[in-house]
């Protein structure tokens, strides 16, 4: 008796094609072996253990996608006619920056539209704007020293100065005006690499050819105050940050430090109805935000 060995499904990223949607794997071949029947080539190498595009199936790829999302758009289309919003929301947070407001937006977004689904993942903000750009997140809100990144549309939450803060017996509460090279004569506790704050603060003391001794790195302000209340370095925190821990800190202005740390949410241009209502939720729910904001 003979006995063949079956060509694994298709799979991407380990995830099995079966898996995604919904059929069983012999459905799924079948498919697939029709498809390749009408176009009159192989689009999978199946001479492996594992299945691989072949250069047609590569090139079919692309026009799959546009096709898919082209048939998304449809639905979309239709539903913003009939008043409905359904389907998957990607929202991003940079890390560290836990805002109320935004979660009630995001929450008076689900009591108008319950049919979207609503995904909130935190990241550094490089990794939100990229993720923005790539279209695996819908929207984010991120920390960034420009008012609107590359190839993205922004509304800018908060736009605020960086200062110093140290505890009260900190040789820098004692002077009026701080400068960067003032501070650079000090270990410093900032935020790590990837961060708007960071961006603003590195740049400003490239800006003056200063190399800052970076001692300490944690992305959230809670961690950060609570090493420059111990003594262990500077903080370097925005406006409104600071004032959280005026009770311990002391803050100082930056004075020669003058491009502001912004706080933005990021989307595509274009964006489809949900990105448009969470946009309207999102722009009232800031508008009591604490801050300088434009």
């Amino acid at each position: 008796m003979t006995t063949c060995a079956r060509a694994p499904a298709p799979s991407f990223g380990g995830v099995e094609v079966r898996a995604r949607v919904h059929i069983s794997q012999s459905g799924v071949s079948a498919q697939i072996r029709q498809l390749e029947r009408e176009l009159g080539a192989e689009l999978f190498d199946r001479s492996a253990r594992t299945v691989t595009l072949t250069v047609a199936g590569k090139a079919a790829l692309e026009h799959a996608r546009a096709a898919l999302a082209a048939a998304g758009a449809v639905g979309e289309a239709v539903d913003e006619v009939a008043g409905l919003i359904r389907g998957r929301l990607t929202v991003g947070m940079v890390i560290g920056c836990t805002l109320t407001p935004l979660f009630e937006a995001l929450a008076a977004f689900h009591a108008a539209h319950p049919g979207v689904e609503i995904s909130l993942l935190e990241d550094s903000s490089d990794r939100l704007t990229e993720a923005v750009r790539g279209g695996a997140v819908d929207v984010a809100l991120i920390g960034t020293a420009t008012a609107a990144p590359d190839g993205l549309e922004a509304l800018t939450i908060v736009s605020e100065r960086l200062v110093a803060a140290v505890p009260a017996d900190h040789p820098l509460a004692k002077k009026r005006r701080v400068t960067l090279r003032d501070l650079t004569a000090y270990p410093i506790v900032c935020m790590p690499p990837g961060t708007g704050l960071r961006a603003v603060f590195d740049q400003a003391c490239a800006a003056q050819n200063l190399q800052p001794t970076i001692a300490l790195q944690a992305s959230a302000a809670d961690a950060m105050a609570d090493l420059a209340a111990r003594g262990l370095g500077v903080a370097v925190l925005s406006t409104s940050m600071a004032e959280s821990y005026r009770d311990r800190l002391t803050a100082r202005t930056l004075d020669d430090a003058v491009a502001p740390a912004l706080l933005a949410l990021v989307w595509k241009g274009a964006p489809g109805p949900a990105v448009r209502e969470v946009l309207v939720h999102s722009r009232q729910a800031f508008a009591d935000c604490p801050g300088p904001r434009r």
